[in-house]
């Protein structure tokens, strides 16, 4: 390796990617492509540090397995940051297993990293667990250790293991600190910043009070029924019952929840559940379906008793009822959430982090586009979307495939 390129890998090691530039911009070699590609990536350039990176690694060639493992890892980074999630991950497995054999540990665990984090954003949280499990982050480079530390803390934060999350974001910031990199001094702070904002509404007697994430986690830990309008579920004591794939039931036990201690019309049920404004006794006898099968799935939790005019929720054991609203209102508050990280998301990445349909997808943003809350940039399949940053509160209850509390 020339002193150049040498001294273009250290500037980019600091977080320098002008200093990198200045060294080699003008250079075609293997070894310059991938710096310059890294260097465009770090300025926001993705498309044009994907196609240098590319080429770096059809210069290298089969001759040079490690070099070119190493593109291939650096090309996913950039395709995380693209939130281009839909390829397979074969490449970057496959990019791991060279790098192993030849040693890397720091560029093998940045792959690993790239792949737990990628995992995350499509919430797949059990998965993006047992990665990070057999991770060995002794004797990594400052940088490298913060990221380590930092997609820790999220999964902690994801679910709600705040002790773990709390440790990690100490970790990161000594990391961070150390590295004096203030990209990552930054992204640090904002994760550090995500347990001290509101997370959720909790919503009794027609009043609100604002939680913040420590206090949604110690609410669920007790043995209050918790109705959760973030992700769509019924929790007490531990007990988790998820009803994000089943809306109209969920539609059923919130409107229950609303009413608490009282009960709820059938009318309004039917109306909340169905958005039918003129029952008949056909709708009548889907609510009473419908409400069974509420039944039975509360039933360690809760009892749903008919009354004169409806049904009302009544929480098992003396247990008290809480209802957590999420802190946007709306039904593309999931989509707004992931939107909200600053990335140009496509609609197809969109569906696939949601477990939706692009369709689906497509109509609820043209529908937040028309109340302002996200706007498109491009067109055709270059077409993205974003949403200016949410402040004040964060989102991280409204994200996809929250798994059950343990």
């Amino acid at each position: 390796m020339d002193s150049l390129i040498s001294a273009a890998a250290r500037a980019l090691a600091a977080g320098d990617p002008l200093g990198a530039l200045n060294r080699v911009a003008l250079r075609g070699d293997p070894p310059a492509l991938a710096l310059r590609g890294i260097a465009m990536a770090q300025l926001g350039e993705h498309r044009r540090a994907r196609e240098l990176l590319r080429a770096a690694a059809r210069g290298f060639g089969a001759h040079e397995a490690l070099a070119s493992a190493r593109c291939v890892v650096a090309e996913a980074e950039v395709a995380l940051a693209m939130r281009d999630i839909g390829g397979s991950p074969r490449p970057l497995a496959l990019a791991t297993t060279t790098l192993d054999t030849h040693a890397d540990h720091a560029n093998a665990l940045q792959a690993r990293l790239i792949a737990a984090r990628r995992l995350l954003l499509l919430g797949r949280l059990a998965d993006a667990e047992t990665v990070l499990a057999q991770l060995d982050a002794r004797g990594l480079p400052p940088a490298l250790a913060a990221v380590a530390a930092l997609t820790t803390a999220e999964l902690a934060l994801r679910l709600l293991r705040i002790d773990a999350a709390r440790g990690a974001l100490h970790q990161a910031q000594a990391a961070a600190s150390h590295a004096g990199i203030p990209a990552l001094l930054a992204e640090v702070g904002e994760a550090c910043a995500a347990l001290e904002r509101p997370a959720a509404r909790r919503v009794a007697g027609g009043a609100s009070h604002m939680l913040r994430l420590g206090e949604v986690a110690a609410l669920l830990a007790s043995d209050t029924l918790v109705v959760d309008a973030c992700r769509r579920g019924l929790g007490a004591g531990g007990v988790w019952r998820p009803l994000a794939r089943r809306p109209v039931l969920f539609a059923l036990a919130r409107a229950l929840a609303e009413a608490w201690p009282g009960d709820t019309s059938r009318e309004a049920l039917i109306a909340r559940a169905f958005r039918i404004r003129r029952p008949n006794e056909t709708h009548r006898a889907r609510l009473r379906v419908e409400i069974g099968r509420v039944r039975a799935l509360a039933a360690p939790l809760a009892d749903i008793v008919a009354t004169g005019r409806g049904f009302a929720l009544q929480p098992r054991d003396g247990r008290g009822l809480a209802l957590l609203e999420p802190p946007i209102d709306g039904d593309g508050a999931s989509l707004v959430a992931l939107l909200s990280d600053g990335a140009p998301w496509s609609t197809s990445a969109l569906a696939l982090a949601l477990g939706a349909s692009q369709r689906t997808v497509q109509r609820s943003l043209a529908a937040l586009e028309a109340g302002g809350q996200v706007r498109a940039v491009g067109g055709g399949r270059a077409r993205r979307w974003l949403a200016p940053p949410l402040t004040g509160f964060t989102t991280i209850l409204l994200l996809p495939a929250a798994l059950p509390i343990r």
